[in-house]
């Protein structure tokens, strides 16, 4: 596989302009290229150059192959080809704010959380800056976002992989999502989900990237937590709320928890009374989740009923909490869901066309 030019820094871009002979304007274009989710090969540039970079770098390392609609909401879930032949997926969510793009960060995932069809088939690698943006870029385009007009105002690192599992390249794609001139998010309009790697997370408090930290709780204690999140044998709930507290004391932002609701471990009223008091007095909120099931696992969601009555006891008792409005469902919203499905299929297809030859052979 080549290189990514969707990796470079502006900087970055800079200095490969000049190492080529190129006059300094050059660098801009380019960027401003790439921000409208073009191909190195529809870049306006003078064909030698063109030829030059295509040598080196990826024409198109990101694209979308597939692209399935809910009926529901109109929300968008986008399957992505890598240039290695990878897959990958993200999601488009429309709300009344903007447009919210959930995006991968590995291809697969090893935490191994029990509710997850992103970890199935293991961690096959890590994405580079550049296949996370590109993920953004394509998007935008596809829905017709300009330089000045983005269709993408707000990302969610939420999709395939733990983003701190690959932390030096989701600190670049951070840094050139933000930055100035480029496409520009405000980090205030990024999210970070993570299972709860504490070094991780202690780290990135210093990072200066002022977005809003998640945490994926869905437990109360650490023997509970640990049947569904394989990492809690690594890092404890106490670990994890103060590398939370660190957090808010070094960027001065309110930290989010996720909380699934799953019928028979989680979401009774007791585990609400458990929560409220783990987080009472903290500078957090409690994002709930119904949990979005998968084929492939065993756990079920909580009835909608119980999913407010949980909602309840957590305001009543002081905790600021929402419930997140389900979106996506009918075709298949939850991480992993649409790559596993298209992987499957692959096999199963595999598997008919070796038996055809065999037959005929």
């Amino acid at each position: 596989m080549k290189e990514i030019i969707q990796d470079l820094s502006f900087g970055e871009l800079k200095t490969l302009v000049a190492a080529c002979g190129e006059k300094p304007f050059r660098a801009q274009q380019i960027r401003e290229g790439l921000v409208l989710g073009r191909k190195i090969s529809e870049l306006p540039l003078p064909k030698s150059f063109r030829a030059q970079l295509l040598d080196r770098f990826e024409d198109e390392p990101v694209r979308i192959v597939k692209t399935l609609v809910s009926a529901e909401d109109g929300t968008k879930k986008f399957l992505f080809r890598l240039a290695d032949g990878n897959l990958i997926e993200g999601v488009l969510m429309r709300y009344r704010y903007g447009n919210t793009q959930c995006v991968s960060t590995q291809v697969g995932c090893r935490m191994g959380c029990k509710f997850c069809a992103s970890t199935l088939g293991g961690l096959i690698r890590n994405l580079t800056a550049g296949e996370i943006l590109g993920q953004i870029l394509c998007v935008n385009r596809e829905e017709g976002g300009t330089n000045s007009r983005r269709a993408v105002t707000n990302a969610v690192l939420m999709g395939s992989g733990e983003p701190f599992d690959n932390y030096d390249h989701v600190v670049k794609f951070l840094r050139n999502l933000t930055a100035e001139g480029g496409f520009c998010m405000s980090a205030r309009n990024v999210s970070l989900s993570t299972c709860g790697l504490v070094p991780q997370m202690r780290r990135f408090a210093s990072e200066g990237i002022p977005l809003t930290l998640t945490v994926s709780l869905h437990a109360v204690t650490d023997k509970e937590r640990i049947r569904t999140m394989p990492v809690s044998a690594a890092y404890s709930i106490d670990q994890i709320l103060q590398a939370c507290a660190y957090y808010f004391e070094k960027t001065g932002r309110r930290y989010i928890f996720e909380y699934s609701l799953i019928a028979g471990e989680n979401s009774d009223e007791a585990h609400a009374t458990a929560l409220a008091e783990l987080l009472s007095g903290k500078p957090c909120h409690v994002n709930l989740i119904r949990l979005n099931e998968v084929s492939e696992r065993t756990l079920k969601a909580t009835s909608e009923r119980e999913a407010h009555r949980f909602l309840e006891i957590l305001k009543h008792r002081g905790i600021s909490a929402t419930l997140r409005r389900s979106m996506g469902s009918d075709i298949g919203g939850a991480c992993g869901q649409l790559r596993a499905s298209c992987i499957a299929q692959a096999m199963r297809d595999k598997n008919e066309n070796e038996g055809e030859n065999d037959v005929t052979n």
